[in-house]
C-alpha cells in the first residue's frame, strides 16, 4: 500500500451506535486529517488529531534545526492504528492512549524498545463563553452536568474505541453522571470536531481534552475531571516495526523527547 493511498484513506471517520440524527450532525463536523502532500517524503509520523497544533509547531522547529524531511498525518487514533496494521508506511506512531499502542505491540507492529510515554493531558467539559480568571471547578457527583447539557447534545468521541471517549465515559460513570446524559450524546470523530460543534452553537457542551480548547476563541472550560475518575491519560510514542526511514525516525523520536520539545508541548498545555 503506497503513501498516496494511505494518506487519502486517513479521512475515514469512526462512529458509534448513537441516534442517527446526532451521529450525522457530528459527522458533518468531522475534522479531516491535515492536508498532506501526495508525494510525501522523509519520516512519516501518524499522530492523534488532537496533537496537531503542538506537533505542527514542534516539527517545524525540528525541520528548521535539522533540515530534515518530516510529514505528519493526523487522524483518529483507532483509524491510524488500523492503517498501520494494514501496511501503512508510517515510521512513528503517536497515540492518544496506551490501548491502541498495545494493540499494535501485541501484533508485533512497533519496536518495543523505542516505546515511551511522551505526554499527558487533562479531561474537561467545555462550553461557550469567555475564559474566567479563576480556575475551573473540579467535576464531582454534584456537578450540574445535566443542567449544562440541557436538551443536548453533549459532544464526545466514541467510548467504544476513541481514547477521549473512553476516558470520558469512565469518568462519567465513576462520578455517577453517565445515566443522566447517556441519551443526549452526539458522537464526534475527534475532540476538535466536538469543539467545533459547541463553538458554532450546535451543542451546549463537549467532553474533550484541555488542550483542545486552549486559545480557541469563544470557548472555556466548564469543569475538569479529577484524575482519579479515569485511567491515566497518556500519549505513548514508538517506531513502527516496518519503519522505512528508521534511522531518521530515531533522530526525530529523540528530539520529541528532548527538553526543547517538552518546552513547546508545555506551551500548548500538555502535562
Amino acid at each position: 500500500m503506497d503513501r498516496r493511498t494511505i494518506l487519502n484513506a486517513l479521512t475515514v471517520g469512526l462512529f458509534g451506535t448513537m441516534p442517527l440524527a446526532r451521529r450525522a450532525l457530528a459527522q458533518h463536523h468531522t475534522m479531516a486529517p491535515a492536508a498532506v502532500p501526495t508525494d510525501a517524503r522523509g519520516v512519516l509520523v501518524f499522530a492523534a488529531a488532537t496533537l496537531k497544533p503542538a506537533l505542527d509547531a514542534i516539527v517545524a522547529a525540528y525541520r528548521a534545526k535539522e533540515g530534515a524531511e518530516v510529514t505528519v498525518a493526523y487522524g483518529p487514533t483507532p483509524a491510524l492504528a488500523k492503517q498501520i496494521e494494514n501496511g501503512a508506511p508510517a515510521d512513528i506512531f503517536l497515540s492518544a492512549d496506551p490501548v491502541w499502542m498495545d494493540y499494535l505491540a501485541e501484533r508485533r507492529l512497533i519496536r518495543r524498545h523505542t516505546r515511551a510515554d511522551l505526554l499527558g493531558n487533562v479531561l474537561i467539559v467545555a462550553e461557550r463563553g469567555s475564559p474566567s480568571a479563576n480556575p475551573p471547578p473540579v467535576i464531582d457527583r454534584d456537578f450540574p452536568l445535566a443542567t449544562l447539557v440541557g436538551a443536548g447534545p453533549l459532544c464526545m468521541c466514541n467510548p467504544a474505541d476513541h481514547p477521549a471517549g473512553r476516558y470520558g465515559k469512565a469518568s462519567l460513570e465513576a462520578l455517577g453522571l453517565w445515566d443522566g446524559i447517556a441519551g443526549k450524546i452526539a458522537i464526534a470523530s475527534d475532540p476538535q470536531a466536538a469543539v467545533v460543534m459547541v463553538a458554532q452553537g450546535e451543542a451546549p457542551a463537549a467532553l474533550v481534552f484541555a488542550t483542545d480548547v486552549k486559545d480557541v476563541t469563544g470557548m472555556r472550560i466548564a469543569g475538569t475531571f479529577p484524575a482519579s475518575s479515569h485511567p491515566p491519560i497518556v500519549y505513548p510514542i514508538a517506531l513502527t516495526m516496518a519503519a522505512p526511514h528508521a534511522e531518521a525516525a530515531e533522530r526525530l523520536l529523540a528530539y520529541l523527547r528532548s527538553p526543547e520539545a517538552r518546552t513547546l508541548f508545555d506551551r500548548y498545555g500538555y502535562t
